[in-house]
């Protein structure tokens, strides 16, 4: 089965890896950054597919440390109404990996992997590949996030 443009994510800095696509899971495309530096490179890689086409609706990104700050002035109107703009479903969603279990699947889920412990990484990536449709992007360490993706995501 071929994917077609729809499915795949132009690389949003040189020399990503990526991991062919298993029959029954998504693509993970993996983008080196600092914990400090992986939100930024969050945010370009969802610039990048809403530039290339992507609907905002199928973004769902996931933090494993300090909140994305959307996330954070979403909440600050509480979590009732945050959490009904996520069941809409009509824009890129922002959540901490604490909370990303109550996440609905979506075709794309970005992770930045940008602090926290690393069970929380873990329980991050493991929800991220089950939400992913076609397409997962984890921004961070490469050796944190393979050592992680190693352990049974």
């Amino acid at each position: 089965m071929s994917r077609t443009s729809r499915d795949a994510a132009p690389a949003a800095k040189p020399g990503p890896s990526a991991a062919p696509a298993a029959a029954d899971g998504p693509q993970i495309q993996l983008i080196p950054a600092s914990v400090e530096g992986a939100l930024d490179a969050a945010e370009e890689a969802v610039d990048l597919l809403l530039d290339s086409g992507r609907a905002p609706g199928d973004v769902l990104v996931i933090t494993t440390g300090e909140q994305h700050p959307w996330a954070t002035h979403e909440l600050s109107f509480g979590e009732a109404s945050y959490w009904a703009q996520h069941d809409a479903g009509d824009d890129v969603f922002y959540t901490d990996a604490q909370v990303a279990d109550r996440a609905k699947a979506r075709p794309v889920v970005v992770v930045a992997v940008n602090g926290g412990p690393e069970s929380v990484t873990a329980t991050a990536l493991k929800a991220a590949h089950s939400r992913a449709g076609a397409l997962l992007i984890v921004c961070g360490d490469p050796q944190r996030i393979n050592s992680v993706l190693g352990a049974g995501v």
